[in-house]
C-alpha cells in the first residue's frame, strides 16, 4: 500500500508581472506620468493666460477651424517662439475635427500603455518612458474632453524655409504633451534596439528535484509496507 501526499507546493510567481507587485516600479511610472501631465497642463494654462487676447476664440469662416489671436514670445529669437493656437486634430494638427475617434484611440492607448507597464518587469528606464507616453496621452485627452480642442503653443524654427522655396521647414505648433509622445516613441524604438526583451525559454523537461519534491518522495517510500 502506498500513501500519496497531495502536491501542495506553492506555485512559482510569474516574473512577467513583477512590475505590478513592485512599489518602486509603480512609483517610477506614476511619478513620471504625474510630472509630465503637470508640466503639460501648467504650460497650456500659462501660455493661454499670458499670450491670448480675451474673447478672440472663434471659428474661421473660410476654413471652419477654431482660431484664437495670440501674442508671440521669442524665447530664443529665430529658434524657439511661443504662440498659442487651438488644434482640433491629433499631434501637429493632423486629422482635424475627429474628436470622437481621438477619444477612442486615447482610451485604447491608455489601456495598452498600462499593459506594457504591467509586463515591464524591472526595466526602470522603460517604465519612465511609458510614464512619459501616458502623460502625453492624458494631457491632450484632457483638453479634448474638457474644451473640445487642444491648446498648442511651442513654435520651433519659426521663419525657416527650405532653400529656394517659401515652404517652412517646420510649420507645426505643438505642446508639451506632443513632445512627450514623440520623444517617448523615439526612446521606445532606441530601447528596443539596445535592450530587446528576452525571449521566453521552454521549461526544462527533466528539472532538478527541489527540497519539497525530495521530501515528498521520501515520505512516499517510508509509507510503503
Amino acid at each position: 500500500m502506498t500513501l500519496e501526499y497531495p502536491n501542495s507546493a506553492p506555485k512559482a510567481r510569474n516574473p512577467k508581472w513583477d512590475a505590478v507587485r513592485s512599489p518602486a516600479a509603480i512609483a517610477v511610472f506614476l511619478l513620471t506620468t504625474g510630472i509630465g501631465l503637470g508640466l503639460d497642463l501648467w504650460g497650456k494654462s500659462y501660455a493661454w493666460r499670458t499670450l491670448t487676447y480675451p474673447g478672440t476664440l472663434e471659428r474661421d469662416p473660410s476654413s471652419g477651424h477654431l482660431r484664437v489671436d495670440s501674442d508671440t514670445y521669442a524665447l530664443l529669437p529665430g529658434w524657439l517662439h511661443f504662440k498659442v493656437t487651438v488644434n482640433e486634430g491629433a499631434v501637429f494638427g493632423l486629422g482635424q475635427g475627429n474628436q470622437t475617434l481621438f477619444a477612442i484611440v486615447s482610451v485604447a492607448a491608455i489601456a495598452f500603455l498600462t499593459y506594457l507597464f504591467a509586463t515591464s518587469g524591472r526595466q526602470r528606464f522603460y517604465q519612465v518612458v511609458l510614464g512619459m507616453l501616458l502623460a502625453g496621452v492624458l494631457g491632450n485627452m484632457y483638453d479634448r474632453i474638457k474644451l473640445g480642442y487642444v491648446r498648442d503653443m511651442i513654435f520651433a524654427l519659426p521663419g525657416w524655409h527650405w532653400p529656394g522655396t517659401q515652404r517652412e521647414i517646420f510649420p507645426y505648433i505643438f505642446n508639451v504633451a506632443d513632445t512627450l509622445l514623440c520623444v517617448g516613441v523615439a526612446l521606445i524604438f532606441i530601447n528596443s534596439i539596445f535592450h530587446p526583451r528576452p525571449k521566453a525559454t521552454p521549461a526544462a523537461t527533466d528539472p532538478q528535484p527541489t527540497a519539497y519534491n525530495r521530501r515528498n518522495a521520501r515520505r512516499t517510500r517510508e509509507s510503503r509496507f
